[in-house]
């Protein structure tokens, strides 16, 4: 499990566009990197929303907001297009940084339990080292919290 101070893993995945994104590209500035179940779904939304209020916040600090989930570059292309999301959304179908981050573990939804992806973000510095870890995040709040500590 990481932990605070432990080098992020570094990974490449698709952005929406298919293009082929690695963390490391980000390296030097400060990144929010939330992971979170699916496109298009109402807390997936609201959080992808709440990101998207406030990234002109993030980008005058000189901070990179990316989400990651399993979906497909072309979900997250209607997905992005649909709520006007302006920052990086990351295809990770094979789980490759779901699983090297942690955040793919058993959940119980209606009585079952299921693999699936907890909804968590972490800050990682200029240097690539994990500053923050928030693990199961509310939606509507996990945008403005980290705004507010950074």
């Amino acid at each position: 499990m990481l932990k605070v101070g432990d080098k992020a893993p570094d990974f490449t995945l698709k952005n929406k566009g298919g293009e082929d994104v690695s963390l490391s590209d980000f390296f030097g500035k400060k990144i929010v990197l939330y992971f979170y179940p699916k496109d298009n779904t109402p807390g997936c939304t609201r959080q992808a929303c709440a990101f998207a209020g406030l990234y002109n916040e993030f980008q005058k600090r000189n901070i990179e907001v990316i989400g990651v989930s399993k979906d497909s570059t072309a979900s997250h292309v209607k997905f992005a297009e649909k709520h006007g999301l302006p920052f990086v959304l990351l295809s990770d179908p094979e789980l490759l940084a779901i699983k090297a981050y942690g955040v793919w573990q058993e959940k119980k939804l209606y009585g079952k339990t299921a693999m699936g992806v907890v909804r968590t973000t972490f800050v990682i510095d200029e240097n690539g080292i994990i500053e923050k870890i928030m693990p199961k995040v509310k939606p509507d709040t996990n945008a403005a919290e980290i705004l507010a500590e950074l």
